[in-house]
């Protein structure tokens, strides 16, 4: 097994008033060529909205976009012709594909916090689609819920690539074995509250860790605690 650990405070930061993110990769103003992201995982960012702003019309294609919601309420249209809002513990994706073009603003009375995440894609080039899942903490307590994989289902968001990704919420003291495909895969995990040792480090808070090279990873997890897990492959 190997692993790399990224701190909360190495984060990059950007703050322009009414959008503060912090970017574990490369992304935006900040540059640093040691991350350029974690296999296919490639943006991983920390975003605040505040109530009223939002990000413009914009493009994207042939990219894998998740986010997901940790607090407030943040509105979605698209090319495509959707028109949503999303909040607390609910899961959006787009397969850009092809391209398409969409908005995203805090339509709520309190500040949106919520994780934007860029997969690279299994397929370039195909139909740009849309999806979103509600995933209610009380419903997933104390487990690993799956919240978006490579395969279709009513249970979860799919995406264009080999990947799962994983929320956990915790609030008794757990000890949990996650188990992966060794070859070619690698293991994302970020903190979002609480505190989970892993590789026999404690992962704080906003901290978060890349592991590689083994099948099996053992999480042991403190009360109070929530973190996300994300499967990608180490290459195409």
């Amino acid at each position: 097994m190997k692993y790399t650990i990224f701190r909360s405070s190495e984060r990059g930061l950007k703050d322009i008033g009414w959008l503060k993110s912090q970017f574990t990769f490369s992304f935006s103003s900040y540059a640093n060529p040691m991350r350029n992201g974690f296999g296919l995982l490639k943006v991983f960012n920390d975003d605040f909205v505040e109530c009223g702003k939002g990000f413009g019309l914009h493009p994207h294609a042939n990219m894998e976009i998740v986010s997901v919601l940790l607090a407030g309420k943040m509105n979605h249209k698209d090319s495509m012709g959707y028109s949503d809002v999303v909040q607390e513990d609910w899961v959006q994706i787009m397969s850009a594909g092809s391209g398409l073009r969409h908005e995203e603003y805090n339509v709520g009375e309190d500040e949106v916090n919520f994780l934007q995440i860029w997969i690279e894609p299994k397929l370039q080039n195909i139909n740009p689609r849309y999806q979103r899942r509600y995933f209610p903490k009380d419903k997933r307590e104390n487990k690993l819920q799956t919240i978006v994989s490579n395969e279709e289902g009513t249970d979860h968001c799919w995406i264009n690539q080999n990947a799962k990704l994983s929320i956990g919420h915790y609030t008794k003291k757990t000890e949990h074995t996650y188990t992966l495909n060794a070859t070619n895969k690698c293991v994302y995990i970020f903190v979002i509250e609480g505190s989970v040792n892993i590789c026999g480090t404690d992962i704080e808070k906003r901290d978060s860790i890349g592991v590689w090279e083994t099948d099996v990873i053992p999480l042991h997890i403190e009360p109070s605690s929530s973190f996300i897990v994300i499967e990608v492959p180490v290459n195409n």
